[in-house]
C-alpha cells in the first residue's frame, strides 16, 4: 500500500464525514471472520468506517493500526473509537477513491 499524501488523506476524510460505520468491533476483538469482513467491505467500497465498541480491551490506536496491517489498508483517521480505513479496489480501479486527488 502506498502511503497517502496529506491532500489525499484530507479528501478521504471529507468523503468519510457523511458515512455511517458499517462494521463494529466488540470484546471479541480481531478475528479471522472480522478481518475477512473488513477485507470484503474495502474491496466493495474502498473507504469504510469502523466503530470500536466501548467494551474492547485494546488501545484504539493500536487496534486501528492492526486492522490496517491485516487488511493491507491505510488508516485515514481515528477519532475516539471511530476508525476510517482506505484501500483501493483491486477489481474496480478508481471506484470512488483518490485517483487524481
Amino acid at each position: 500500500m502506498v502511503a497517502l499524501t496529506s491532500k489525499q488523506r484530507a479528501h478521504l476524510r471529507g468523503l468519510a464525514n457523511d458515512m455511517t460505520a458499517i462494521i463494529q468491533v466488540g470484546k471479541g476483538g480481531v478475528s479471522d471472520s472480522l478481518t475477512r469482513q473488513i477485507d470484503e467491505a474495502l474491496e466493495a467500497r474502498e473507504l469504510i468506517k469502523i466503530r470500536l465498541l466501548s467494551n474492547i480491551d485494546e488501545d484504539p490506536e493500536e487496534l486501528a493500526m492492526a486492522l490496517a496491517n491485516l487488511t493491507n489498508s491505510e488508516v485515514v483517521q481515528r477519532i475516539g473509537k471511530v476508525v476510517v480505513l482506505y484501500r483501493p479496489s483491486k477489481k474496480k480501479a478508481n471506484k470512488g477513491g483518490i485517483a487524481d486527488s
